[in-house]
């Protein structure tokens, strides 16, 4: 049964009259160190910022843009062929005549071609891209790093979770039109300014995985959404520390291929907390 609309204007009034919590010393320091990790994350040589170009694949023979060799796409398998010159390598060996791994199990095979660029295989679907990198890209060498809200620790909060009796298959929507599908293994339940709200994370790991967006996405924050990663239950308990949503990387790069919050995930207010959108975005 769909959960009632709550109006915003009440859910503002009643966060308003929460007392301003400061960030004691340890709860700052530990969030500004993570947040310190993930900007030079972001500014690392096979970064979402170094992206440099996504080439979506016909079945049979690809040439693409700026890349030597030919990348074949046979029933969902390419395959790179190249001459010894062109400099294609996989670890330290060259690359001539290779089947790649895509990243539909997991991790494709990471593929180097000179000092500053590599690709890999990306699947989405029933389809396959080539991703590559550049590690001369200015975007990455440019980058200003990640305005954010301040910590606070009121943002930090524990929710029941709701395990489901199965693993629930959902569909997650993508900023490419091509829905992935995934396993959903239950619900987190929180309470905030005295109103409830559910979130369903995806399985990811050991851990779950959060897409969602809120009543800040339409100014302060990445209008697509943010993402939150959280330890797996414990106790029957999820904590959610909302300072750590993070932009997907569709707010850095063109080639991304980002999942979108489902409508069950949209929250009805403001959450003041976690990285800002970047500018011009």
């Amino acid at each position: 049964m769909p959960r009632p609309a709550i109006p915003l204007l009440a859910l503002v009034a009643a966060m308003t009259s929460l007392p301003t919590a400061a960030a004691a010393p340890d709860f700052a320091a530990d969030w500004k160190r993570w947040h310190d990790q993930r900007v030079d994350r972001l500014k690392g040589p096979r970064s979402w910022l170094a992206l440099v170009g996504i080439h979506w694949l016909a079945e049979g023979e690809n040439r693409l843009d700026g890349l030597p060799g030919t990348f074949t796409l046979a029933k969902g398998t390419v395959t790179l062929a190249a001459s010894a010159q062109d400099g294609y390598r996989l670890g330290t060996a060259a690359i001539t005549q290779r089947a790649l791994e895509s990243d539909a199990g997991g991790k494709g095979d990471l593929v180097t071609l000179g000092e500053h660029r590599a690709l890999t295989v990306i699947a989405r679907g029933p389809k396959r891209a080539v991703r590559v990198w550049d590690a001369d890209n200015p975007a990455r060498k440019s980058f200003p790093g990640i305005e954010a809200f301040p910590p606070d620790p009121r943002w930090r909060v524990e929710a029941r979770w709701e395990a489901y009796a199965a693993p629930k298959r959902v569909e997650t929507p993508t900023v490419i039109g091509i829905p992935a599908e995934e396993s959903a293994p239950g619900r987190a339940h929180f309470s905030f300014g005295g109103q409830d709200f559910t979130l369903e994370p995806t399985a990811e790991d050991d851990g779950l995985f959060f897409v969602f967006k809120d009543a800040t996405s339409k100014k302060e924050t990445y209008g697509a959404g943010r993402f939150l990663d959280a330890e797996g239950p414990k106790d029957g308990k999820v904590v959610l520390d909302f300072n750590r949503a993070v932009n997907p990387p569709c707010a850095y790069t063109a080639y991304a291929t980002c999942p979108l919050p489902r409508p069950e995930n949209v929250l009805p207010v403001r959450v003041e907390a976690g990285e800002k959108r970047p500018a011009g975005h």
